[in-house]
């Protein structure tokens, strides 16, 4: 990764919850350069958290989110069509998935970013020689995350509309001639839009908070992205041979 650095500026005035999430979707840079300045993150996880557990879990609360995640549990290209029998245990959980999952947005989310906080951490200030404090790198991860709310608003009255759990928003949905369950289709459908915008404004986030050039952090952030899509193609593909 390169080491090429960006002048700093006087730091910019700090904004509210509302400004900052509506600014990382339309002004990622600029407001970066505010919440590194006066780190403030707790808000901004709640308020994503709770968005996210909301649409998803409000989704899975209605029975057309029910019959899809039955339809995708069932018949998964990993492990095949599931058994009489799994397909009951199943059939028995789809009235609460909604709950489990509003759930599990509340408790995991926190944990993910936290995990991958520290790796960034370690990454940048251990072997790159950063000087970041924890507490700003919590702010910078955390601070993309409206980015996977607007993805969800997106995506969530469409497959209500479909009828179905997959992704509207891959690069499979792109190119419909590729042939189905072939590794190109796959692959593509591993990769979805929103979390490449995602990715490119933690890269954004990441290049303000040790001034550093925004390009050679996306490219690797996206490159690992990459590499994750092609092993996922892979097993998928294994699972259903």
């Amino acid at each position: 990764m390169a080491t090429t650095t960006v002048t700093a500026g006087p730091p910019p005035a700090p904004k509210n919850l509302v400004a900052r999430f509506l600014g990382v979707i339309t002004s990622p840079r600029s407001t970066y350069e505010s919440i590194v300045a006066k780190p403030k993150w707790l808000g901004m996880l709640a308020l994503t958290a709770v968005a996210m557990a909301l649409l998803m879990g409000g989704f899975l609360s209605t029975q057309v989110g029910q019959d899809a995640w039955l339809d995708a549990t069932t018949n998964s290209p990993i492990t095949g069509r599931a058994n009489a029998q799994s397909v009951e245990m199943m059939e028995k959980i789809a009235p609460y998935v909604g709950y489990i999952t509003a759930a599990y947005m509340i408790v995991a989310v926190p944990i993910v970013l936290v995990i991958l906080a520290g790796i960034l951490f370690a990454i940048f200030n251990a072997a790159l020689g950063g000087t970041a404090t924890f507490k700003q790198m919590c702010t910078v991860i955390v601070h993309a995350g409206p980015i996977g709310v607007l993805s969800a608003l997106f995506t969530v009255p469409m497959n209500y509309a479909r009828g179905t759990m997959t992704s509207a928003t891959n690069l499979a949905v792109l190119l419909p001639m590729l042939p189905e369950g072939s590794f190109p289709a796959r692959l593509l459908g591993a990769i979805d839009l929103f979390l490449i915008w995602q990715i490119v404004v933690l890269a954004i986030g990441l290049s303000v908070l040790y001034r550093r050039k925004t390009r050679p952090i996306a490219i690797t952030l996206l490159g690992i992205y990459a590499v994750i899509a092609i092993v996922i193609a892979a097993f998928f593909g294994r699972g259903a041979a």
